[in-house]
């Protein structure tokens, strides 16, 4: 079965004029990239944000992918993240221009800096190794290599740190987020200075799948748990990317703007926090 390929999924304006998919298609690594997966999302199931790592291993096996779905580079939003261990401004943009050529790609639509803290240890302060990252990330910016530069794993003062030291303000926050771990006051503060909020792992790693208030709403709507918590996040104005390497889900992840949740099952859902991680919690990163 076919979905639509003209498919267009709503899109969420930043700061810099650029607009991104609200839904898009994540990889991993430990098992998280199919080649067939990723060409049956962009040709068949109307994909058109795909994100992706240094870390996932998966750069030039992605690139294929993206050559042979035959979609025109120009409609489609790549975004890849810079490792920790190559921060610092030589190493960050040696690092894109290497992440862009092992792609095959000419730029990036979004780049962003993984973590709050480098790996690598050096004399000079998380905070100044952020900023002098950054500025690398700026350049690539302002040079059109990277179309929107942002964060992930951010907290707000690792966002207000840099507000203070740089000229550019993060487009994106990508973040964890689904309904057991809603970071309130990080999004309010991103949306009150221009950052899109993004989130990462909207399934919990398919612990949210099992609750018993996620399964009731999902029968009310006769949708799937998957359905509902990414229709959750998508309607609190989150751009959001599930993972998966299977196309009967990726299929069903997409299907989920047919559909409006009511408020009473918004507020049951927001509810539904308990502040569990099941990634990273950059929460102590100084």
């Amino acid at each position: 079965m076919t979905l639509t390929p003209l498919l267009r999924f709503p899109k969420v304006p930043l700061s810099n004029g650029l607009q991104i998919p609200i839904l898009g298609l994540g990889t991993s690594h430990h098992g998280g990239f199919s080649h067939d997966a990723i060409v049956y999302a962009l040709t068949e199931c109307g994909v058109r944000h795909i994100d992706t790592a240094k870390r996932y291993g998966c750069e030039e096996k992605l690139g294929k992918a993206i050559i042979e779905s035959g979609i025109p580079r120009s409609d489609l939003w790549v975004t890849n993240k810079l490792w920790p261990g190559d921060y610092g401004y030589k190493a960050a943009k040696k690092a894109c221009l290497d992440s862009c050529s092992q792609m095959g790609l000419h730029y990036f639509d979004l780049y962003l800096m993984h973590w709050p803290e480098p790996l690598q240890s050096s004399n000079c302060s998380n905070r100044e190794m952020r900023t002098e990252t950054w500025r690398a990330l700026e350049e690539l910016y302002k040079e059109g290599v990277c179309r929107a530069i942002g964060v992930s794993n951010f907290q707000v003062h690792h966002l207000e740190e840099l507000k203070e030291d740089c000229s550019v303000v993060p487009h994106i926050n990508q973040v964890e987020y689904h309904p057991f771990q809603q970071p309130k006051l990080l999004m309010e503060y991103c949306r009150r200075e221009g950052i899109v909020f993004e989130g990462y792992s909207p399934l919990a790693k398919n612990q949210v799948l099992r609750n018993p208030t996620v399964l009731q709403i999902a029968e009310k709507y006769r949708q799937t748990p998957a359905q509902i918590c990414i229709r959750w996040s998508i309607q609190n104005r989150v751009v959001t990317i599930p993972k998966s390497t299977k196309k009967k889900r990726i299929q069903e992840n997409c299907q989920v703007f047919g559909f409006q949740l009511e408020e009473s099952d918004m507020t049951a859902l927001g509810s539904l926090h308990d502040g569990r991680h099941v990634s990273w919690d950059s929460t102590h990163v100084e």
